[in-house]
């Protein structure tokens, strides 16, 4: 079989981020809008006989035991997949963003190597082994902007309208586990609707972990001001430190010249109807 190239990954936005309460095990429940975007990482991968893997990484150095890679352990050791590959992987999306970069990367693995492997697993099957490997992975694996709840198991495919937006990230990161175990976290809102999101989805709900992330990171709040000297209305995505805002229609959102502070990241980026891979593992729905 031929390698497979240019496979992309793409970022996810969280429109908003409500914690509803916290199971026995210490788990949160959430409810959540994702919204994909058009900001990608690239993978590239290569089958290899004899069951090796191997990744090379073409622009920012990963971590020796990265989702990609644990990912691609997993499929094997599930399936006794006994084929190989090499991953190459061109990273873009920032880490320690809140914008799903890790578990973007493990989903697209995950369905590219399916193919590459001739497996045939199905859409749901992945997602069951995607929720080992991270929460957000089985989003991500199924394709659609998406209401997700729960510990990130529970999703309802959601149609958003198009939209573009500016992505403001600092070069300051944040623990995500630092966050949920902080003792002022608010832990208790009010559960909510997909109607009730849907009638202002732009401007619906906030950030739950904002002001934790604020207090930790105050270059999140620094973003959120830098947005509103734009007249933009910033918020966090997931557990940032990263910052968005959705551009107003009557805005011509590449003519926004935003200036950062050196070794910050600023993007225009465009919403995403669906994940450019749906369609490669069947659907047993």
């Amino acid at each position: 079989m031929r390698a497979l190239w240019d496979v992309p990954a793409p970022a996810k936005l969280n429109l908003f981020l409500h914690i509803t309460g916290r199971r026995d095990d210490g788990y949160h429940l959430l409810q959540s809008a994702f919204m994909l975007i058009d900001w990608c990482d690239t993978l590239h991968f290569e089958r290899r006989e004899g069951g090796a893997l191997s990744r090379e990484d073409l622009t920012t150095a990963l971590p020796a035991d990265d989702l990609i890679l644990r990912a691609a352990r997993a499929l094997q050791s599930a399936t006794g997949c006994t084929t190989g590959a090499h991953i190459q992987v061109h990273k873009r999306i920032p880490a320690q963003a809140g914008m799903g970069g890790g578990s973007s990367d493990a989903a697209s693995a995950l369905l590219a190597l399916n193919r590459l492997w001739d497996l045939q697993l199905s859409v749901s099957a992945l997602a069951q082994l995607g929720l080992t490997l991270g929460a957000d992975v089985p989003f991500f694996l199924r394709g659609h902007n998406a209401w997700v709840e729960g510990v990130g198991e529970r999703i309802t495919p959601l149609t958003l309208p198009g939209a573009q937006v500016v992505v403001v990230k600092p070069p300051q990161g944040l623990n995500t586990a630092e966050i949920f175990r902080a003792g002022d976290l608010d832990r208790d809102s009010k559960p909510a609707t997909i109607s009730g999101f849907a009638a202002d989805a732009y401007g619906f709900g906030r950030n739950d972990l904002q002001p934790v992330a604020e207090r930790l990171c105050p270059q999140v709040a620094e973003a959120v001001a830098l947005l509103k000297r734009y007249g933009l209305s910033g918020k966090m995505t997931g557990s940032g430190s990263a910052v968005f805002a959705v551009v107003p229609g009557s805005v011509q959102a590449h003519s926004l010249a935003i200036e950062v502070p050196p070794e910050w990241q600023v993007r225009v980026c465009s919403s995403m109807k669906c994940h450019p891979l749906v369609g490669w593992a069947s659907s047993d729905n």
